[in-house]
């Protein structure tokens, strides 16, 4: 019989140097975007073509390869690594030199299709401001200077959600998180120039308010008939955009509408009505320190040794909000397991809970029939829930309701919900985590962690306020 062939073992990256065939190209393989598989794939092939691949950046690197990054992104990432402008001292390439070297078994020549541009940065201008293109690498902080153009921005990317405009509503809401992370207000167009995500749109609101002190187009938003009406109807717990638009097509304007017309309610959009007034109310950062107090009794008192982590706005620092979300877990995976209906019924016992509903992690869903929807942002177990928060001083009656959110989440991704959970809605790190997430569940420990793996500089939970 004859043996089976033996893979040939990969040599020590420290005889690299000594064997490679090309030890005047040293080249770096960027992991954005491309994925651990590939990349070790790739390094793999070009080791076995002789040539020199770095495992990490250095300033030895005469090559840096990628995959669907612009040459800006590239850039942006250098940046973060070397804490300086490194364009100049190696060359940004796609993949298509990498194959095409491969294919040639040797380094081909540098050419202009090969070459990732980078947009030259605006030079000896003191005024203009620049900002990154997206809201994961940027600090945001909780005041800014310009609440008076984002304010305006925001209420028309809500009309359009309400409008079932997904994409205009995001383009709005971009345009309000570049703004919010400017150092200082904005007094002219002028001072827009180089800025990203601003599309034409926003900008004519902008040049409006700036010139005029108003758009017309947001007043007119603001005062119209269905905007109020479905901001009011999608403020009821329990009630998205579709189930408000088709309330507001049958003539109801308003909570006290569905209850003069008998309107047929589910469990929880009773409750959203029931308690409506204090949902809309604000919830203090004083309030969801009390919750916290009682998430944790309940929680320690089912499960000793389990960590509770307060999230949303107010773990980015924020005084106020419109509910409080905990993320929970284990340090010792699997004690997680039939946590959560052991903590409701602890909370029922105390006579704290006037709603709730308990959605199963979506792997254990799929055990016993269909899952949640793959659209969902994560597949943790949840518990949407309205708690009876004693002794406030704004209810005459002695207590309120408050919207609490409770998430259950194994031990070893942690860090990935933690991510997820802490917001805001502009960190589209978190996108990028649902796709690499099989990665991340094995190698990240630490939202610190989560930042590197994506060549990103950690921005602290307080200046995520985009």
């Amino acid at each position: 019989m004859i043996p089976l062939k033996r893979r040939k073992a990969s040599l020590p990256v420290s005889q690299q140097d000594d064997t490679c065939t090309f030890p005047h190209v040293s080249i770096f393989i960027l992991e954005r975007k491309m994925g651990t598989s590939r990349r070790a794939f790739l390094t793999r092939l070009g080791r076995s073509k002789g040539f020199l691949i770095k495992e990490t950046y250095s300033s030895s690197i005469t090559h840096v390869v990628s995959e669907n990054n612009s040459g800006d992104e590239v850039q942006a990432w250098l940046d973060n690594q070397t804490g300086r402008d490194a364009s100049s001292s190696v060359h940004l390439l796609d993949i298509r030199w990498f194959t095409e070297s491969m294919e040639a078994g040797h380094p081909v020549i540098v050419q202009d299709r090969h070459i990732l541009k980078v947009n030259p940065k605006p030079n000896g201008d003191p005024t203009a401001m620049l900002m990154k293109s997206y809201a994961c690498q940027r600090r945001t902080p909780l005041k800014h200077h310009n609440s008076f153009l984002t304010e305006a921005l925001e209420i028309l990317s809500q009309n359009a959600e309400y409008n079932d405009n997904e994409g205009r509503s995001v383009a709005f809401r971009r345009a309000a998180s570049v703004l919010k992370a400017l150092p200082r207000r904005v007094r002219s167009m002028q001072d827009l120039r180089c800025l990203p995500c601003l599309g034409d749109h926003s900008q004519r609101v902008i040049k409006e308010i700036l010139e005029d002190g108003s758009s017309r187009e947001v007043e007119s938003t603001r005062q119209s008939e269905q905007y109020q009406a479905m901001k009011a109807l999608t403020g009821i717990f329990g009630v998205g955009v579709r189930t408000a638009d088709r309330w507001f097509r049958e003539g109801l304007r308003s909570p006290d509408d569905l209850i003069r017309t008998g309107q047929q309610l589910n469990r929880e959009q009773q409750a959203g009505v029931q308690y409506y007034d204090d949902l809309q109310k604000p919830v203090t950062k004083a309030e969801a320190d009390v919750i916290s107090d009682i998430v944790e009794k309940a929680v320690h008192a089912v499960l000793p040794g389990a960590e509770i982590q307060l999230m949303g706005g107010f773990r980015r620092g924020k005084e106020v909000g419109h509910d409080v979300d905990f993320l929970i877990t284990h340090p010792e995976e699997g004690k997680e397991e039939g946590l959560m209906p052991k903590i409701t019924n602890w909370l029922k016992e105390q006579g704290l809970l006037l709603y709730q509903k308990t959605t199963r992690n979506s792997y254990l869903e799929k055990m016993d029939g269909p899952a949640r929807a793959s659209s969902n942002m994560d597949r943790f177990e949840r518990c949407f829930s309205i708690f009876k928060l004693q002794k406030c001083a704004v209810s005459s009656s002695g207590w309120r309701a408050v919207r609490v959110d409770l998430v259950v989440s194994p031990y070893s991704q942690f860090a990935f919900a933690t991510l997820g959970w802490t917001g805001s809605k502009n960190n589209y790190i978190y996108i990028s985590l649902c796709k690499t997430v099989q990665n991340l569940y094995l190698r990240a420990k630490t939202e610190e962690e989560i930042f590197a793996y994506l060549g990103l500089e950690f921005i602290p939970p307080s200046e995520r306020n985009a």
